[in-house]
């Protein structure tokens, strides 16, 4: 039985060949914290193919979501690869294909709004832009580093993610604010949301700030988090072309699969869906 030890060396080996590879930022972060999560669990951190099997049960049995459990596999599983330790893959779960989203995750309109309203009111203006901007172009987070003076200027940003090149619009009154507040910060070249010391704002910076707008706003934790902008802008989007084909190119997703994940109605939409059947009387 092959036995494996998790080394630094090789947390870092890993690491670089994803940078090689384009993977964004966010996703490299949350590879190493799977496979790290992985050589911890199991005993004195060596790996056969018995433990991480033994690993994934546990995660089951943790009452971690199907999703969840299937994003730390496909990490860790990337890592057996990049290692040579093929013996180890582990299988996904299977599931059910969704067809209804968690009304206990869904971003509603209002809910967008009253965040706002709440940056606005703690004079987070720079928070307030950045969701405006999420919310109004649809882009992941680690994509507002394309959102820059020049972009702003041109009414449009490239993006370059993935290995992927896709140009997105920026509308007018969302370019106009922009540039405001770049000139009064005095950006004049590159990157709009960054730190003090000129660093593009990261993943987890964005996260938080937008956690501590919840009370205020009074929205639930659950469903503040920089994706669930991405998601209202797709069903808004959407409800406005219908055209899943255009909003698959607008989102940068490789299948139009992915996309309608986005589309998905919500428990409540699918419960008024059954009623409206009428088939109990």
């Amino acid at each position: 039985m092959n036995q494996h030890l998790v080394k630094p060396a090789h947390l870092l080996a890993f690491q670089k060949y994803l940078r090689e590879q384009e993977r964004s930022t966010g996703t490299i972060e949350n590879y190493l914290r799977s496979v790290r999560a992985l050589a911890a669990w199991v005993p004195e951190g060596h790996i056969t193919k018995e433990t991480a099997a033994a690993w994934k049960k546990s995660l089951c049995d943790r009452s971690y979501r199907p999703g969840t459990v299937n994003g730390m596999i496909a990490a860790v599983n990337q890592f057996f690869l990049f290692m040579g330790w093929r013996e180890c893959r582990l299988k996904p779960l299977r599931v059910q294909k969704l067809l209804f989203r968690d009304d206990s995750r869904e971003l509603t309109r209002e809910e967008y709004l009253r965040l706002l309203a709440a940056a606005r009111g703690q004079k987070k203006t720079r928070l307030a832009l950045l969701l405006e901007t999420i919310g109004g172009t649809g882009i992941r987070v680690s994509e507002l580093r394309y959102i820059t003076v020049e972009a702003v200027r041109r009414g449009k940003a490239e993006i370059r993610l993935k290995g992927k090149i896709r140009v997105i619009l920026l509308p007018e009154r969302l370019a106009q604010k922009l540039l405001r507040y770049a000139k009064k910060q005095k950006i004049t070249v590159g990157a709009i949301f960054c730190t003090r010391t000129g660093k593009v704002i990261s993943r987890k910076q964005v996260w938080a700030q937008m956690k501590a707008l919840c009370k205020a706003a009074q929205v639930a934790p659950s469903k503040v988090f920089p994706h669930n902008l991405r998601h209202l802008f797709a069903r808004t989007f959407y409800k406005v072309s219908r055209d899943i084909a255009q909003l698959s190119d607008v989102l940068g997703h490789s299948s139009i699969e992915t996309t309608r994940i986005y589309l998905l109605s919500t428990d409540m939409e699918h419960r008024q869906q059954l009623e409206r059947l009428g088939l109990v009387s």
